[in-house]
């Protein structure tokens, strides 16, 4: 009896560990931070295809998105997939692409995160030339990759609601492992 009595107390202290573990690991998920793989050439060279990245959700309970942030966020089109993409324009901005460059509020945007010889070309929601506003609690996003990323060039402004947090620690590979930047425009 003693040693049914004494296997009976392990398996109960290991249920316990597995519980307590498994507790800490989802509120850290759910509240905290969210591990996210970088899917597809839009954030080159910056963010590479297959890099991972620890998402923080907590920033942006207490302040607003900024101008520079990598985020992640529920794609337009399809909710279920999830987005990473740069902050270029924040509310009540005009944005506009002209020449190859992008403008707020009518002053050249210095983006020295990419490379010099980039052409920035419009789409069908922001086409070169035009000016659109950026509405309260929406931003306009777009990727490092601008010759292949799907961003609010085509598809118009991410609302505030669908982001999911601002993109915090490259934790893999292990050679490009670090703090994500945060870019100085001298706006």
């Amino acid at each position: 009896m003693e040693v049914f009595r004494k296997l009976g107390k392990f398996f109960f202290d290991v249920i316990q560990s597995v519980v307590f573990a498994i507790s800490i690991f989802l509120f850290i998920y759910l509240l905290l931070f969210q591990p996210h793989k970088i899917k597809g050439d839009s954030m080159q060279p910056n963010y590479p295809d297959g890099e991972f990245l620890l998402t923080d959700k907590i920033t942006y309970r207490f302040n607003q998105p900024q101008r520079g942030d990598v985020i992640v966020f529920k794609a337009p089109i399809n909710e279920e997939d999830d987005y990473i993409k740069r902050i270029i324009g924040l509310p009540g901005e005009k944005i506009s692409i002209d020449n190859g460059k992008v403008y707020i509020n009518g002053k050249l945007l210095k983006e020295e995160y990419l490379s010099p010889t980039l052409y920035t070309s419009g789409g069908l929601f922001l086409p070169n030339g035009k000016e659109v506003v950026v509405p309260e609690n929406h931003f306009f996003v777009m990727g490092d990759n601008r010759n292949y990323s799907s961003d609010s060039r085509a598809w118009g402004f991410v609302p505030r609601e669908n982001i999911i947090g601002k993109a915090w620690l490259v934790y893999w590979p292990p050679q490009k492992a670090g703090i994500v930047p945060k870019p100085n425009y001298n706006f």
